[in-house]
């Protein structure tokens, strides 16, 4: 995302979370750029019987919760550290300055939330209507082409657990078990020593 001495350049500050830490919390207003320097950070919000929902999981390099900065309104979901983080966090003030003052950047920014809003659109659509072995494949074949960009077959592992696929699908961990299974049968999917190879 944005090149670590920009970040410096505009007063970052690195601040370390602990693995489940709260970085923010839904309805928190929203006040900082947050670009990940090392660990994973997962979006997520509750509903009433306490069931987690996975917004999204964020790793190195990658910025998260920048969308309500443009738009005024408090955080829609909670930032939690997955495992020990340490963080670049600008001031939205910085932040806008920072925009305005290197075009490249800015584009950047815009192309990262615009395959977001791509991929947060694509998802609603397979828990809508397709098959749960189809809409893993299609979360996979995501992480593989626009957040890690590798090619090859089996070249992807997996990094997510079986209940995090689920509670960012919407499906039962039980379901999750089975339909990857059935994907290793199939050939779409790898599987050694547990983990999950795409």
């Amino acid at each position: 995302m944005i090149p670590e001495e920009k970040l410096i350049e505009f007063n970052a500050e690195v601040k370390e979370f602990d693995k489940g830490e709260i970085i923010f919390n839904q309805n928190s207003n929203a006040r900082n750029y947050y670009q990940i320097r090392s660990g994973i950070v997962k979006m997520n919000n509750f509903n009433d019987d306490g069931k987690e929902f996975i917004q999204g999981i964020f790793y190195k390099g990658q910025s998260f919760g920048e969308p309500p900065l443009f738009i005024n309104i408090d955080y829609p979901a909670n930032a939690e550290a997955v495992e020990n983080c340490s963080i670049y966090i600008i001031s939205k003030e910085r932040f806008f300055q920072l925009l305005s003052t290197d075009q490249d950047i800015h584009l950047t920014i815009t192309k990262s939330l615009a395959k977001r809003l791509y991929y947060k659109a694509i998802i609603a659509s397979e828990i809508s209507s397709q098959e749960p072995g189809h809409r893993i494949l299609r979360f996979f074949d995501y992480l593989k082409e626009d957040v890690h960009n590798v090619t090859g077959k089996f070249s992807l592992k997996i990094e997510y657990t079986r209940q995090q696929i689920s509670d960012l699908l919407g499906l039962r961990v039980e379901t999750v078990i089975r339909a990857i299974k059935q994907l290793e049968k199939d050939g779409e999917v790898k599987i050694e020593k547990r983990k999950v190879y795409r």
